[in-house]
C-alpha cells in the first residue's frame, strides 16, 4: 500500500464488501443531483460529469433516462462493478484521479457527492476544486456536496487510512479499511470554494437517506 495515496483506501473497501457479496452504500439516489438538475435546468443534451461515482448510486438512474453522463471514480474495483451491473452503458464508466488527471472535455454539469470530505491534505482538496474550475464550460455549474452539518470540524488520521478496522455492514461482520474524513464547517468549505475561484450559486444543508444524515452542499459555477 505504500504506493497508494491514502484517499485510494476506499478501493479496499469495495473489494473486501464485494468479495462477501455486498454493496457499501445503498441503491438510493441523492435527492439533490435531480434536484439541481430540474432546477438549473440540465438536460439530457447536457454534458455531465460525475467524480466519485462509486457503486452507481446516481449514475445508473441518470444513465437510464438517457443523460449524457461520464460517471468516474478512483476505484478501479467500483468502475468493474458498475460496468457488469450496468452492461448497456459500460462505456460511460472511467477510472480517474481528479487530483493527479485531466479531461479534454469541458462540461454543463459537474457533481460530486460524498468525495470531498475524503481528503484531508489541504493540496489535495485544492486540487479537487481545481479540478472541477477546469472542467467547467463557460456557463456550467457544479454540486459539491461534503459530510457534515456545517459547524463540527475534525479529521482523520490519514497514515492509518489503509489500516483494518471490524465494522458490521449488511448483518456481517467485515475487516475493512479505515479510509479517511475530514469534515470542515461552513467557513472553511466557502474559504476553500472562492480561495479556488468557484462562485457560490447556493449553498445549505442536504442529506443522502440511509447513508449521509448531514451534508453540506454547494452550487458552484466558475469565477
Amino acid at each position: 500500500m505504500d504506493s497508494k495515496k491514502y484517499y485510494e483506501a476506499y478501493d479496499e473497501r469495495y473489494k473486501t464488501a464485494h468479495k462477501e457479496g455486498i454493496r457499501w452504500f445503498g441503491d438510493e439516489s441523492s435527492p439533490i443531483v435531480s434536484e439541481t438538475i430540474s432546477k438549473y435546468q440540465i438536460t439530457k443534451d447536457s454534458r455531465i460529469l460525475e467524480i466519485g461515482c462509486g457503486e452507481g448510486r446516481d449514475s445508473f438512474k441518470l444513465l437510464e433516462n438517457g443523460y449524457n453522463l461520464l460517471a468516474t471514480d478512483i476505484s478501479t474495483e467500483v468502475i468493474d462493478y458498475c460496468r457488469k451491473l450496468l452492461s448497456t452503458h459500460k462505456d460511460s464508466f472511467k477510472v480517474l484521479n481528479c487530483i493527479t488527471d485531466s479531461l479534454e472535455e469541458k462540461y454543463d454539469f459537474i457533481y460530486a457527492v460524498a468525495v470531498i470530505h475524503m481528503l484531508v491534505l489541504d493540496e489535495d482538496r485544492n486540487g479537487f476544486y481545481r479540478f472541477i474550475h477546469n472542467h467547467l464550460s463557460l456557463n456550467g455549474i457544479a454540486l459539491i456536496c461534503s459530510m457534515g452539518n456545517g459547524e463540527q470540524e475534525l479529521q482523520s488520521d490519514i497514515s492509518t487510512a489503509f489500516e483494518l478496522q471490524e465494522r458490521e455492514h449488511d448483518g456481517k461482520q467485515l475487516f475493512v479499511a479505515g479510509t479517511s474524513c475530514r469534515m470542515a464547517n461552513n467557513e472553511t468549505f466557502e474559504n476553500e470554494l472562492i480561495q479556488n475561484d468557484l462562485t457560490i450559486i447556493e449553498r445549505g444543508q442536504t442529506s443522502v437517506p440511509g447513508q449521509f444524515s448531514e451534508m453540506m452542499y454547494a452550487i458552484v459555477k466558475r469565477k
